[in-house]
């Protein structure tokens, strides 16, 4: 397996104080060396968070909850519970790693409530950014080595005058919270595809034209599809 490059505990107060703390690269099997001669500043130290390595704070999220969805109402119970809106994981995604996002997913399937966001980095690559749906600080990032390399997304998404963000804020102002998001690129026209709970506990799927901004509900075979999804498997 890959060694990960876990910085100690002092690097956080390096990057406060502007110090310098040695790494430790850390193996699978938990054992680690000290890098001689290679001390980590504040600055490299942050090179580090956005240059695809998987990075990891403590794992859990803020906001405890299990991934439970035996009553149909998991998607109400993460809306109403998240602090953290869809356009603010956005731009919390964006300072992580460069780039532009995908792609937005409200999700409780580990420990605690989070945001899973998909970046395309400004170096070229497939980045997912986990973000705690409570404060919207990293858990986790890295890069998605086995992500099909979608030409007409990566084309799609460099074209688009309306990104995730900015779709987000308007699906969510007349439409509620936004649980989901991802830009869908299998249509005739390239959309963002958005999901949304409203406060009486409704569920919305919306579309935002990724270069007019409009907003629009979702073709009716659309939630029918969803509902199919693997029907014939």
């Amino acid at each position: 397996m890959k060694r990960q490059l876990i910085i100690a505990t002092a690097a956080a107060a390096a990057l406060v104080a502007g110090g310098t703390v040695t790494a430790v690269a850390v193996s699978s099997d938990g054992s680690g060396s000290a890098r001689s001669g290679a001390p980590v500043t504040a600055q490299s130290a942050a090179h580090d968070a956005g240059s695809g390595t998987a990075q990891m704070q403590d794992g859990r999220a803020g906001i405890r909850m299990q991934d439970d969805d035996a009553n149909g109402q998991e998607d109400i119970r993460e809306a109403r519970a998240a602090k953290v809106t869809a356009s603010d994981a956005a731009a919390a995604a964006l300072k992580a790693v460069p780039g532009t996002v995908a792609g937005l997913d409200l999700d409780a399937d580990r420990p605690g409530l989070v945001w899973d966001a998909d970046v395309l980095g400004k170096d070229g690559k497939w980045h997912e950014v986990t973000l705690d749906a409570g404060n919207a600080r990293v858990l986790n990032q890295h890069v998605d080595h086995d992500d099909d390399d979608a030409a007409g997304e990566r084309a799609a998404l460099q074209n688009a005058r309306t990104d995730a963000g900015a779709a987000a804020r308007t699906a969510a102002a007349s439409h509620g919270t936004v649980t989901s998001l991802e830009l869908d690129d299998d249509r005739a026209k390239a959309v963002w595809e958005v999901e949304t709970v409203t406060k009486d506990g409704k569920e919305h799927k919306l579309l935002v034209d990724p270069q007019s901004g409009k907003l629009s509900t979702a073709p009716a075979d659309d939630a029918d599809d969803d509902d199919n999804d693997g029907a014939d498997d």
